[in-house]
């Protein structure tokens, strides 16, 4: 293993030290060597399988079946979540055939970031993701199941239905994907179509016609964005079957392979002789893989608040230091839109995920030595793809290196020596920046503020041609405690226009931007966050702002006497707590804690 990996996983195991035996303490206490069910009363397991048929009565009667759980983000209103629509009856079909039972337990929200994007339920975005997890705890409540199959993709599903399914950790548990739609226009010629957009010179139908051919069919988006992420970061953590996370929907394979995670969960359960729980799977070492696969393949920015709230739920403590030493020595390996012009169904074509994890593990940049829900434990399980031969699903060995060297580079010749994440730092505050997508000679930019508190005033700013020059946008109150942490991927195209005219142009904000992100350097997540008094609420348009995403400096060019005797602004994101639901979501902002860590409102002290 690479020295630095080594050291920070020992790190996060020494930190993490109390709150994970605790946690595992609480969780092995919970583990039974028969069917949860049977602890039920007479009353209580009647109304847990009134609904069911006579021999699933009789199956759930006995002492010998698990019964799995099926938590579902299904709906047919967004393309990622469609799919799934006719899982539930593959996966009960296929653990009957196996000799278990399973119970559709749960649904959970599934929104789309793309939908809301500057719209005001992007407010209750990352919210949503703490919805989810107490969601899928109520689901697993009723104590009638002996494993957990988990059916999610988007941006803070994946999150909010591991973090659920870590408070059930005695249980075993498979996450089940369901694929990216396949290849529309290419992501060039949408982003070139924004950025058209952005300066009037096409109208609206005209965009809605090249978007419609981008999102244009069931699965996920194919960008490289959060969602993508979620699906990489599942399999390096050992959490999907090998090769299974990049499959089309709609396919015999796609099919095959998720009746295949349905087996694979009944051989696991503490009623059999491989007992794999959740909490013993997502350990130290599973979740530093996780940060070692979004650095390697330049990630969403997202997940540097969802990793640390997933490790908080398993008892382990991570911070953005980690991710930042981590960065220093995992090198950036892939091209992906917005890290490239490839998508999603193109790194799979040139190798997918078998290629990346066996060139980190040869390199010793990847944990090998983990619980997996593969079968054979250990990521070296990973290193082959599924293909259906004759009808009969079978793994066979991924290709050797890369198909494609445009999309999955090697260690030798990496896309960037550092990973796509730096951690941001200065009399601003701490925050990150997403250096993978960001051209070398725009990743230093010093010039004045501009100061805003409202996205679209930002936009209005623009249209009136106020912000042709050199410029730093700081965006304000946009923090967890604020309005929700909302992204700001639609100002993208408009930022993206002006440094195309030549402008020194970057963003510095306490609120989030898309995992799609680009071109445009930015410290985003800053913290202290406004609401609590943080430094950028003191910050005033036509102060010069350095940000050096290569050095991770970001600080006000005032003279720290003047700077430190200004007053910090009120909250002035008020307006933004009622409306569209925001008016329920009062005790998530005051709960919430910092982006570093977590941005939650879930965990209380043990």
């Amino acid at each position: 293993m690479h020295p630095t990996i080594e050291k920070v996983t020992a790190e996060i195991i020494i930190r993490s030290r109390e709150l994970r035996a605790a946690y595992l303490a609480r969780i092995d206490a919970a583990v039974k060597k028969t069917p949860y069910r049977s602890e039920l009363g007479c009353g209580n397991l009647a109304h847990g399988f009134a609904a069911c048929t006579a021999s699933e009565k009789t199956d759930l009667t006995g002492q010998q079946k698990a019964n799995i759980a099926i938590i579902s983000s299904y709906n047919d209103m967004l393309s990622a979540h469609e799919p799934y629509k006719e899982a539930p009856e593959l996966i009960k079909a296929a653990i009957k055939e196996a000799g278990g039972m399973a119970q559709f337990a749960g649904g959970v929200p599934a929104m789309c970031d793309g939908v809301t994007q500057g719209q005001p339920g992007m407010e209750l975005g990352l919210f949503s993701r703490d919805v989810i997890a107490m969601a899928t705890v109520i689901g697993l409540s009723h104590n009638m199941f002996d494993g957990g199959l988990y059916l999610g993709i988007c941006d803070k599903i994946v999150p909010g239905l591991l973090i659920g399914a870590l408070s059930f950790g005695h249980l075993p548990a498979v996450f089940v994907p369901g694929g990216p739609m396949p290849s529309g226009i290419t992501n060039k010629e949408k982003s070139r179509n924004r950025q058209l957009y952005a300066e009037g010179k096409i109208g609206r139908q005209e965009l809605l016609d090249s978007e419609s051919k981008s999102y244009h069919s069931p699965g996920t988006c194919t960008f490289y964005g959060t969602a993508n992420s979620n699906q990489m970061m599942m399999e390096i953590m050992g959490l999907h079957l090998p090769g299974s996370s990049f499959i089309n929907p709609y396919t015999p394979l796609r099919d095959e392979l998720t009746k295949a995670a349905a087996k694979q969960i009944l051989k696991f359960t503490s009623l059999g002789n491989d007992f794999r729980p959740l909490a013993h799977v997502v350990d130290e070492k599973a979740i530093v893989n996780g940060i070692i696969g979004l650095l390697a393949t330049g990630g969403s920015t997202n997940l540097t608040i969802h990793l640390v709230a997933i490790a908080r739920a398993a008892g382990i403590i991570i911070n953005w230091d980690d991710f930042d030493a981590l960065s220093r020595v995992v090198p950036l390996l892939t091209r992906i839109y917005p890290n490239g012009q490839a998508d999603i169904n193109h790194f799979q074509a040139a190798g997918g995920m078998g290629v990346l994890i066996a060139e980190l593990l040869k390199n010793g940049l990847l944990h090998e030595n983990v619980l997996t829900i593969a079968d054979r434990p250990g990521m070296s399980s990973y290193l082959q793809e599924p293909k259906l031969i004759g009808g009969k699903l079978s793994w066979f060995s991924c290709p050797e290196h890369t198909l494609d060297t445009e999309v999955i580079s090697n260690i030798d010749h990496p896309f960037a020596a550092g990973g796509g994440l730096h951690v941001m730092h200065g009399n601003l505050g701490r925050g990150v920046s997403k250096v993978s997508a960001v051209a070398k000679n725009h990743q230093i930019v010093e010039a004045p503020a501009m100061v805003f508190d409202d996205q679209d005033d930002v936009l209005a700013a623009f249209r009136r041609g106020e912000m042709n020059k050199d410029v730093i946008v700081v965006l304000r109150f946009q923090g967890p405690k604020s309005n929700g942490m909302p992204e700001m991927h639609q100002l993208t195209p408009a930022l993206g226009v002006l440094q195309d005219k030549g402008f020194n142009v970057a963003l510095v904000t306490d609120g989030r931007m898309s995992g799609a992100s680009g071109k445009i350097p930015s410290a985003i997540h800053m913290h202290p966050e406004c609401a609590k008094g943080g430094p950028l609420a003191k910050v005033l348009t036509g102060d010069m702002i350095y940000l050096n995403t290569q050095t991770g400096e970001v600080n006000v060019l005032v003279d720290a006497v003047e700077f430190n005797a200004r007053m910090p602004l009120q909250n002035s994101a008020k307006g933004h707590h009622v409306g569209m639901g925001r008016e329920l979501f009062g005790g998530f902002r005051l709960g919430a804690s910092s982006a570093e860590t977590g941005a939650a409102s879930l965990f209380v002290s043990d």
